[in-house]
């Protein structure tokens, strides 16, 4: 059998406040009848205390179940009980009346009145405090509350009580029912807004694992683009001087085998979480895969890469890599250049060909070209887009586009003090 601490353990922390709500409305009933009731039977001049005492206890139990039905409306779990609550208003209405007449009539005596009247204003409160439980609407709630107040009061005026008398126990009526409504309408609120961060905490976990999944997505395909690009061009060139009796053909296949392995070993980084773009590593190896598929490369200013901030180096280091990959697929270049700079507190990268891309309307706003198109969404998070988001971690900013006949310039810029500061933080 499950022991109660362990059914207590078991429950999420919204289950447990729901329970705790929920026992909290049941044992409101007990209180009524131990406040209220208990001391109808101790009126020996009152008649019919007995009966009073079990229509209170009747009271009790009928708050309580509309009590329940209301939260189950609240979760979702029913319909709302609109039929219980008017009878549950009817029944409070009808009970607090008849204790009224017999307060009027001075049955029982001066300390009878008081047991009386304190008993009026327990109805009326724990009625009225369990049939706000089934109204959202606080204008409606407010409107209920004033409503039995001021009935109360004409009731009162109308049995031929003094004016003083009705205000005092619209007054009565009005302190009782708002304490009561005010406990109701706020455990609905508490209640919803436990579920509702709970719903919040799992869908943030959900966009947390969705975000990583597809930063994994575009690392992979940074990872692989290029060498991919590099693979196929090396293959070509290979088919091209086998069937020609080349023997330069081996030499081909045999740098294939070695970025093929060197791509091996990127995606177990990657798998692994630990890879970060190195900006001195990836403007080598931009330089060695273009020369390797016959476009010269120009690099200048590798010696600033090595003084600059992890951040700053990982955001350009990407800017190479997919430039890279572009010049290789996407263009006809023979001639890339690549410079590093730094000026005015900011580094400048520069990655200009004379290949001819095109940026789309996705890209860089308003280029235009001659030859193929470089979407900045190429790779379902890579391309333009993409490395934006990279540089935007460290404020950077990324433009790219045509500058002159068939030369197309990508530039990012980042500024250093901005990086530095959020390290010093």
């Amino acid at each position: 059998m499950t022991r109660p601490g362990q059914w207590w353990r078991r429950k999420s922390t919204p289950a447990k406040v729901e329970t705790y709500t929920r026992w909290s409305f049941h044992f409101f009933a007990l209180i009524e009848v131990g406040l209220f009731g208990l001391p109808l039977l101790g009126q020996g001049r009152l008649p019919h205390a007995v009966w009073l005492f079990l229509l209170v206890c009747g009271h009790a139990l009928f708050a309580a179940l509309v009590g329940s039905r209301a939260l189950d409306w609240t979760r979702g779990l029913r319909p709302q009980p609109l039929r219980l609550m008017w009878a549950l208003g009817a029944v409070s209405a009808l009970l607090a009346g008849t204790l009224l007449v017999l307060v009027d009539r001075g049955v029982g005596g001066e300390d009878t009145a008081t047991v009386l009247g304190t008993l009026f204003a327990g109805l009326l409160g724990f009625g009225g405090g369990s049939i706000t439980l089934s109204i959202r609407s606080r204008r409606r709630v407010l409107g209920l509350v004033l409503g039995f107040s001021a009935g109360t009061g004409l009731v009162v005026f109308a049995l031929g009580g003094p004016a003083v008398v009705a205000v005092a126990m619209a007054l009565t009526a009005l302190v009782a029912m708002g304490f009561f409504a005010f406990t109701s309408v706020f455990s609905v609120w508490l209640l919803n807004a436990v579920y509702e961060l709970d719903a919040a905490r799992e869908t943030r976990a959900r966009l947390a694992v969705a975000e990583e999944r597809l930063r994994f997505g575009r690392d992979m395909h940074d990872v692989m683009g290029r060498n991919l690009a590099v693979i196929a061009l090396k293959s070509e060139l290979a088919v091209q001087l086998a069937r020609r009796g080349r023997a330069e053909a081996v030499d081909q296949m045999i740098e294939v085998q070695r970025i093929a392995q060197e791509s091996q070993r990127e995606v177990r980084d990657v798998v692994r979480g630990y890879r970060e773009a190195d900006l001195g590593a990836e403007l080598a190896g931009a330089q060695g895969v273009l020369t390797a598929a016959g476009i010269a490369c120009e690099v200048s200013g590798e010696g600033a890469a090595a003084g600059l901030p992890g951040e700053v180096q990982s955001a350009l280091g990407w800017v190479v890599r997919e430039a890279t990959t572009n010049v290789l697929r996407h263009g006809d270049a023979g001639l890339c250049v690549v410079g590093l700079r730094m000026t005015e507190g900011r580094v400048v990268l520069t990655v200009e060909n004379n290949g001819g891309l095109t940026v789309e309307s996705n890209g860089a706003s308003g280029a235009t070209g001659n030859g193929p198109s470089w979407a900045s969404g190429s790779g379902g998070g890579s391309g333009l887009a993409g490395l934006r988001e990279r540089l935007a971690a460290v404020e950077g900013t990324l433009e790219a586009g045509p500058v002159g006949d068939g030369v197309f310039r990508v530039v990012a810029e980042v500024p250093l003090t901005s990086v530095v500061h959020e390290v010093a933080r």
